[in-house]
């Protein structure tokens, strides 16, 4: 078959291949959008960028539970005469054309009259009328466009969780005060004695101390609430002397302008605190859309289809499945509750928790756990536990999950930072004590001028600007990292943990290996028609690599559900399946292998055996990281690659398999006692050990779509570069300290004047800005140089130095 691509999303058009209007697509889905598209006007949306669309999925009645009344109430948000607002997350945008069609809904529809993408967010907003329209329909839809919305239960429970804007505000009122009170002091500054400064001197002082309250008691009061907690827990954190000098600041200068001794800081105190909160929002914005607080919600269903006694259906919300209830549970649904299997074949997919990549059947009175995935066929389950009560969110009710980090690791800020404060404190002291003996006068203003001019804004910029400039230079070569902490706890790692199955593997493609006597053309054309009849997840991958000229029509075709398939054309049958299916028994299965059996004419040929194809590069890095740190393997697979592994990493890697969930999280946990451990994972399997770890860093193939509770995510296209961005991590650590260094002169500088009693204003506005911002542009330019080198690639990170 000649391969050609898909005129609507661009994807290699396979066995599906359809043909219309003169142009191919890649199924029935695509043709039906462009169909959509161009008699609605939309035809456009080719134009403005080629193969943009996105391959429809089948929905059917996955949305079932949106007639529930109930939970639209719950996920819309504005409801009222008639007139439906709905927030969607539509993790497929992904360039300018979606946005273009996204936002020509009502081309589709009459009843929506607005619709607006938030493309960093990946969200859609829409208003539709609901009198004629739906939320279900709006959402088949969207699906049935190749946009299909991502509907959680934990974007549910979410909806209402109110959007914290408070350091926006802060930021625009310290930043609204600063730029007045610089524009107001500028005739200070130049000390101009005309007429109307003389006389409107002190309208502009107290102009200042007026611009300077919000500042002091609503935009910094942050710094006071660490600052106090700090103190009360006895410690000596960045905050301290932050929150010290700028109070020192506030009431020095409010005492100046009182007794018409100067005109203050005021312009010192603004700009202090502006700076430090640029820093932070700079920080805080940094691929502020992703989420790393992932758990069972985000992966479970909002609602489930309820069998009554009376047999009919009913969708309601997965917290109201009690115990007893019978669910239906259709093709590619997740399992909601541990339950027993009372109808229907079950092939299970529970790789997202168990990290076992091999499907398990189940038979009728069989356990079925939480978090398994139905791969074909329907079933009738009967509810054994609530879903507070299943096993995947007893996984979850682990005291791990429930700690942060990021508070029981010590920054090197708050290390500095004690240091810092300690020794400002004593400079202040012991020149208060020197100028009480030799000019009591001077004392007082010595002491607060030591204060002033020794406010560690630069030491409190560094950290922000670094780390927060790398989260955006590792976001863009697609390392998406919860926070600037994890850089700091990255930099000190010595023990690197990996998963195999989804982290070390790719679930893109499988490495297949033929075993046993070669099949004639017309066996192969047999076998290859007869797997195109079967959706059994090994017999799509063996017909994309089998090669045939043509296609068959069968006269006959069987599949038997956990067994294989059997095709018949006039004289001759093939079967395809588990050892026994084929006839060749259990001898020549072994556990430790995934294959499909052939035999023709019920003798048996050979077996095609399924192998994992790990990632390009997994060599590569084993070699870089071994360099400098432990490696170890932690999989829920069987040990069936155990050599292949073997060749792949360094010698004496630790390796262990058939390792469940809480196996992995006791293993990181027993490192820890010596080590700092990074946890590289892919699943809900690996949610555990990756909460538990140092670093806990996902591997996803699609970063928009379900990844767990961790610290980092890795698009695993960017896999092997895992190396270069943990050197990067270290690097930026040097850069901080010179940061330090750099602060430690101004401060050097400024305490000269301090201490000698010839701090002026305009020597404080003059150091302290200028210290602000050298570090800001410092910082800037260094991490920039640094993230060139990620283009540069691997190898060329050691020729780079900070020193």
């Amino acid at each position: 078959m000649t391969n050609m691509t898909c005129y609507h999303c661009g994807d290699d058009c396979g066995r599906d291949h359809v043909h219309f209007d003169d142009k191919d697509f890649c199924c029935h889905g695509c043709k039906t959008v462009y169909e959509i598209f161009t008699s609605n006007g939309l035809s456009n949306f080719y134009e403005i960028e080629t193969k943009a669309g996105i391959s429809p999925k089948e929905v059917r009645s996955k949305y079932d539970f949106l007639d529930n009344q109930e939970i639209v109430d719950k996920l819309t948000e504005f409801n009222e005469e008639g007139v439906q607002v709905i927030n969607l997350s539509i993790p497929s945008i992904h360039c300018s054309s979606c946005i273009w069609v996204l936002e020509n809904l009502n081309k589709l529809h009459p009843s929506i009259s607005n619709s607006q993408v938030d493309f960093p967010k990946k969200t859609l907003r829409v208003t539709y009328s609901s009198t004629d329209f739906s939320l279900k329909g709006l959402v088949l839809m969207l699906s049935s466009i190749g946009y299909e919305p991502y509907i959680s239960l934990d974007e549910y429970d979410k909806k209402d969780k109110k959007i914290d804007r408070s350091l926006i505000y802060k930021l625009g009122v310290a930043g609204f005060a600063f730029g007045n009170v610089m524009l107001l002091s500028f005739p200070e500054y130049f000390e101009v004695e005309e007429f109307w400064l003389e006389q409107y001197k002190p309208v502009f002082r107290w102009l200042m101390f007026a611009f300077s309250l919000p500042v002091v008691f609503y935009a910094s009061q942050d710094y006071f609430k660490a600052a106090f907690k700090g103190l009360k827990s006895k410690l000596l954190n960045i905050d301290v002397p932050i929150a010290l000098g700028i109070l020192t600041l506030f009431l020095r200068s409010t005492a100046d302008i009182a007794f018409d001794l100067g005109s203050g800081f005021f312009d010192s105190l603004t700009g202090l605190v502006f700076f430090l909160l640029l820093g932070k929002f700079f920080q805080q914005r940094t691929y502020a859309f992703l989420s790393f607080e992932r758990d069972y919600k985000s992966y479970f269903p909002i609602a489930v289809t309820r069998l009554n006694p009376d047999k009919s259906e009913e969708n309601i919300q997965i917290y109201k499945v009690k115990v007893g209830d019978r669910l239906l549970i259709r093709s590619n649904e997740i399992i909601p509750v541990d339950c027993v299997l009372i109808k229907g074949s079950a092939e299970i997919d529970y790789s997202f928790v168990t990290g076992e990549s091999q499907a398990v059947f189940k038979e009728n009175g069989e356990k079925l756990y939480a978090g398994g995935k139905q791969l074909s066929g329907l079933l009738v389950v009967e509810v054994l536990k609530s879903v507070s009560q299943s096993y995947l969110t007893q996984l979850w009710g682990n005291l791990v999950f429930s700690k942060d980090k990021a508070s029981t690791f010590r920054t090197l800020t708050d290390s500095i930072g004690k240091r810092f404060t300690a020794g400002v404190l004593t400079i202040a002291t012991i020149s208060t004590l020197f100028w009480l003996f030799y000019e009591p006068s001077m004392a007082l203003n010595v002491f607060t001028a030591v204060l002033i001019i020794a406010c560690p804004c630069a030491i409190a910029l560094a950290a922000p600007f670094t780390l927060g400039n790398m989260l955006r230079i590792f976001g863009r070569h697609k390392l998406y990292l919860k926070n600037t902490n994890v850089i700091e706890r990255l930099a000190k790692i010595d023990t690197a943990i990996f998963d195999k199955t989804g982290t070390l593997t790719t679930t893109k493609k499988d490495t297949i290996i033929y075993e046993g006597v070669e099949l004639t053309p017309e066996e192969t054309i047999l076998l290859k028609t007869t797997l195109r009849a079967s959706n059994h997840p090994l017999s799509r991958s063996l017909y994309d690599i089998l090669k045939a000229n043509e296609i068959a029509t069968l006269d006959e075709f069987e599949e038997h559900t956990g067994k294989g398939v059997v095709g018949k054309l006039d004289s001759h049958t093939i079967k395809a399946g588990s050892s026994v299916y084929v006839g060749e028994g259990v001898s020549g299965d072994s556990i430790a292998e995934t294959a499909v059996y052939i035999s023709s004419n019920d003798a048996f040929k050979g077996r095609f055996v399924f192998k994992n194809s790990y990632r390009e590069g997994v060599s590569n890095i084993f070699k870089a990281l071994g360099k400098s740190m432990q490696i170890g393997i932690l999989s829920g697979d069987n040990d069936g690659e155990r050599k292949q592994l073997q060749e792949l990493l360094p010698v004496r890697t630790q390796m262990h398999f058939n390792q469940k969930p809480e196996d992995k999280l006791n293993h990181i946990q027993r490192l820890q006692r010596e080590h700092k451990v990074m946890m590289v994972g892919d699943g809900l399997n690996d949610a555990g050990a990756l909460a538990q770890s140092d670093v806990g860093i996902a591997v996803s193939e699609d970063i928009n779509v379900f990844s767990p509770a961790c610290d980092g995510i890795l698009d695993a296209s960017q896999f092997d570069d895992l190396p270069l961005f943990m050197e990067l991590s270290r690097k930026s650590i040097q850069v901080i300290k010179m940061s330090f260094v750099l602060s430690l002169c101004y401060n050097v500088v400024g305490i000269y004047f301090a201490v000698t009693g010839q701090l002026q204003p305009v020597i404080a506005a003059i150091l302290m800005p200028l210290s602000s911002i050298s570090i800001v542009l410092f910082t800037t330019l260094m991490t920039n140089a640094l993230g060139r080198k990620i283009s540069m690639k691997k190898g060329t990170i050691d020729s780079f130095s900070t020193s």
